[in-house]
């Protein structure tokens, strides 16, 4: 728990968690919100376009109906006979200049051979031969046509307005030129953002208005459009045509509205490139994702401070919870001292009263005189009964000291069997007051483990203790038993005392959780021994039952193994 590396790991795990709740709210939040923006306006942004094509297209057709309505108007209430004559046309031209500015160019009457016998305008345009143009052949079979956008003999775009009419058993035709700029501004006027433009083409392709830019790479593909969105569903029930593609010329995405006009002879077409068109809401979009990345950013550096903050707070609790354990360790081995008192009390209390047994014979023997038989060679073996005994109170005292000194949480490498032997040693006068039989059964050459000593005294004697109290007073038999499995080494302790009921086997390892009465335990041992075992890596469980007895059985990782000689695998366990 004190690695720097784990709590570097907890903290950017912290880190991730906080933004991770905290950023994915945020991130669908502007996901769905973004994506129901997005269909909202690309639909608003559509119905525009399609509505705007719309009404030029019935502005446009509608100027076109005019213009023939007056040219009709005109067929009705004039005398051809005046009209033919120089005088008459142009009178009838001023009249139309007047009334309508300068949409009509010029004005001009054909017979019906197709020769233009009275003119009025700007060119000289009167004997012209027109039986072969496309448009006087048409207006033969119909009553009013208006023509495609040429050149024509005058050589600058325009078009043509023409009326049949029959005077006198004769056919004639009214033309009249359309202004071609002003026609051109209608259709120039439906211009949205930096690409937006519309314009007129024929079913061949063919422009008949003037692009705002150089479109001649683009008239092949233009014809495909014509002919792929002329009669579509939306053009049939009287809506414009969208389509969203990759223009060839410009290698942009474009959006094409079409529309037909002139009796679908022509076709309006308005294209955009869908960047222009959506600029808006990628405009929008870019904002989105930069408050979503500075949101984040923000998330981002609060989480790595807050979690930064929390692992600290963390580390100085878990500072503080290892020293508190290892008080409790240690008031909790304190407390297995005082078990051992009365035991200790007993084993010292033997070579005591030797020693004063002895002092008292030497004493008599010195009133007597060293000088007599054989008191001085008594006296010598009495000091020396002295000596040996006052050894063996050193021995108990220096065994109880050791185990008595403060915690060493120190991890070193040492045998096992070693430490059991000390333990079963050590508890052996208080287990033979309580009639409890203390047997060891060892394995041969198990490896040593890498545990604190000292910690691994106070598991032991805490089961070993545990194990007396329930066979007290009947007695019983304790055996510790070590062994080796693969690469874990296995000490089992089991006692033939009255067992622990199931109700409280999942609670043995709970902190202050005892089945003692009041005064004679914490409730703290099993609890320690469960925090040490599960620091060193290892496992500690219990098989029991009530009048069959407890078997609790350690499982810690293994060392390296010992040589033949013993001396590989660590350092021999320390004196007790």
């Amino acid at each position: 728990m004190s690695d720097v590396h784990y709590y570097q790991g907890l903290a950017r795990s912290m880190m991730f968690t906080i933004i991770l709740v905290s950023f994915a709210p945020l991130f669908v939040v502007v996901l769905i919100a973004g994506y129901q923006y997005s269909v909202a306006y690309e639909e608003k942004v559509e119905a525009h376009l399609r509505e705007l094509v719309l009404k030029h297209d019935q502005t446009i057709d509608a100027y076109l109906d005019e213009k023939m309505a007056e040219i009709r108007v005109l067929a009705e209430v004039i005398d051809l006979g005046h009209l033919a004559t120089p005088g008459g046309i142009e009178a009838l031209h001023d009249a139309l200049t007047v009334g309508h500015g300068t949409d009509f160019v010029d004005l001009g009457l054909i017979d019906e051979h197709g020769i233009q016998v009275a003119y009025s305008g700007p060119f000289q345009l009167r004997g012209l031969d027109y039986s072969r143009e496309p448009w006087f052949k048409a207006v033969r079979e119909n009553t009013v046509h208006v023509s495609d956008v040429g050149l024509g003999m005058r050589g600058v775009p325009h078009f043509i307005i023409a009326l049949r009419m029959r005077a006198d058993g004769r056919e004639w035709v009214l033309r009249s030129t359309l202004d071609f700029i002003a026609f051109n501004r209608l259709v120039e006027n439906i211009r949205i953002g930096e690409t937006g433009m519309a314009y007129i083409i024929n079913r061949e392709g063919e422009f008949q208005t003037t692009p705002r830019r150089d479109m001649t790479a683009e008239a092949p593909f233009l014809r495909e459009l014509a002919r792929s969105l002329t009669g579509t569903a939306d053009q049939v029930h009287g809506r414009a045509a969208m389509a969203v593609m990759d223009n060839p010329a410009t290698h942009r995405e474009t959006i094409f509205v079409t529309s037909p006009i002139k009796g679908g002879d022509w076709l309006m077409v308005y294209q955009q490139d869908t960047a222009d068109a959506f600029a808006t809401l990628n405009r929008s979009r870019d904002l989105a994702i930069g408050i979503l990345f500075l949101g984040g950013l923000a998330i981002t550096v609060m989480a790595f401070l807050m979690s930064r903050r929390m692992a600290r707070k963390v580390e100085r609790a878990d500072a503080a919870k290892d020293i508190l354990n290892e008080q409790i360790i240690e008031a909790g081995k304190l407390a297995s001292v005082g078990e051992l008192a009365a035991g200790i009390a007993h084993e010292i209390n033997n070579p005591v009263a030797i020693m004063v047994e002895e002092a008292g014979w030497i004493q008599d023997l010195l009133e007597e005189g060293l000088s007599r038989g054989d008191n001085e060679r008594e006296v010598q073996r009495a000091l020396n009964q002295i000596r040996t005994q006052g050894a063996r109170c050193k021995e108990i005292t220096h065994k109880l000291l050791s185990f008595a000194r403060k915690i060493d949480p120190t991890i070193m490498s040492f045998d096992l069997n070693d430490l059991v032997r000390e333990i079963a040693e050590l508890s052996g006068q208080r287990a033979k007051y309580a009639n409890v039989v203390i047997e060891t059964s060892l394995g041969d050459n198990i490896a040593p483990i890498e545990a604190s000593p000292s910690e691994m005294q106070q598991v032991f004697l805490n089961l070993v203790n545990n194990a007396i109290d329930a066979m007290d007073p009947g007695g019983g038999d304790l055996d510790i038993i070590t062994r080796q499995e693969g690469d874990t080494v296995l000490a089992l302790v089991t006692d033939t005392g009255s067992g622990i009921p199931e109700a409280n086997l999942s609670r043995i390892f709970d902190p202050f959780f005892t089945t003692k009465p009041v005064g004679k335990g914490t409730g703290l041992g099993l609890s320690i021994i469960y925090g040490i075992i599960n620091k060193l890596g290892g496992t500690i469980s219990v098989d029991s039952a009530v009048g069959r007895g407890t078997t609790f059985t350690i499982r810690l990782p293994a060392g390296k193994a010992r040589g033949a000689d013993g001396g590989e695998g660590g350092a021999e366990a320390p004196e007790a």
